[in-house]
C-alpha cells in the first residue's frame, strides 16, 4: 500500500508515518523542505521515501507526477499538515489575516491536494483519505476562542462530509479524525503521547472495504459534528 502523508516530519504526522511503514505500507513522507523530509525518511527507516511538498503552493502537479511516475497510484492520503493554533485570538476581535492564512493550509491545503491526486486514488484497490481533524471543530460543543484553527477545522469537516458523498459510488473512504489533546509542538506539554493519538488516525488510514466514511472520530468512536 501507497500512503502520502503531509506533515510528515514532526509531531503526529511523523508518528503516523512510523505506524504505517511498520504495518508495510510504503510511506512518502513529506514536509516543506527537501532536509526535513529526507532526514524524517532517514530516521524513520522502513520502507518510508522523502517527498518535498508545501500544501499552500498553487502548483501542486509536480507532487503528483512524481507518485505517478514512481508507483502509478496512491492508497492513502492523510492530510496532517496544519498551522496557528490561535490560543490568543477571540471572533470578536480576531486579526483576518491569521484566519486566511490558517485556512491556506488547513482547508485550502488539503482540498487542492485531493483534487491533485484523485486520479491517482481512484486506480487504488482499496483508497482512503484521512482528514486531520480536531474536536475544537465540533459546533455540537464549540465555545469562544482559536478562531483561525476552529473555524478552519469546521470546513475540513464539512469537506470530509461532501467528498464522502461525491466519492462513495468511486469505493473511496474519506473521514475526519481527531487524534485528541496530544503532546506535540502545537500541543504543548501535558497532553496524550502522540502514540495513541496517532493511532485513531491509522485506524482510518486502513478501514476495510466496506468501513465507515463520511464520519468524525477519536479513537475509532463517533464524535459529535
Amino acid at each position: 500500500m501507497i500512503a502520502l502523508v503531509t506533515g510528515a516530519n514532526r509531531g503526529i504526522g511523523r508518528e503516523v508515518s512510523r505506524q504505517l511503514a511498520a504495518a508495510g505500507h510504503t510511506v512518502l513522507v513529506t514536509a516543506r523542505s527537501a532536509k526535513a523530509a529526507e532526514e524524517t525518511a532517514r530516521e524513520l527507516g522502513h520502507d518510508t521515501v522523502p517527498l518535498l511538498l508545501d500544501v499552500t503552493a498553487a502548483d501542486l502537479a509536480d507532487v503528483a507526477a512524481e507518485v505517478d511516475e514512481r508507483y502509478g497510484r496512491l492508497d492513502t492520503l492523510v492530510n496532517n499538515a496544519a498551522i496557528t493554533y490561535d490560543t490568543w485570538q477571540r471572533a470578536v476581535e480576531a486579526d483576518l489575516d491569521v484566519v486566511r492564512e490558517a485556512a491556506e493550509t488547513n482547508l485550502y491545503g488539503p482540498w487542492r491536494l485531493i483534487q491533485t491526486l484523485l486520479p491517482l486514488l481512484r486506480r487504488s484497490e482499496h483508497p482512503r483519505i484521512v482528514n486531520v481533524s480536531s474536536e475544537a471543530a465540533s459546533l455540537t460543543n464549540m465555545g469562544g476562542g482559536t478562531p483561525a484553527y476552529n473555524a478552519s477545522k469546521v470546513g475540513l469537516n464539512a469537506l470530509t462530509r461532501m467528498l464522502a458523498a461525491e466519492l462513495r459510488g468511486d469505493g473511496i473512504l474519506v473521514n475526519a479524525v481527531c487524534p485528541g489533546w496530544v503532546a506535540t509542538d502545537m500541543g504543548g506539554p501535558g497532553g496524550r503521547p502522540v502514540t495513541d493519538g496517532a493511532a485513531g488516525i491509522v485506524w482510518a488510514a486502513t478501514l476495510p472495504d466496506g468501513g465507515p466514511t463520511g464520519g468524525f472520530f477519536r479513537d475509532g468512536r463517533p464524535l459529535p459534528w
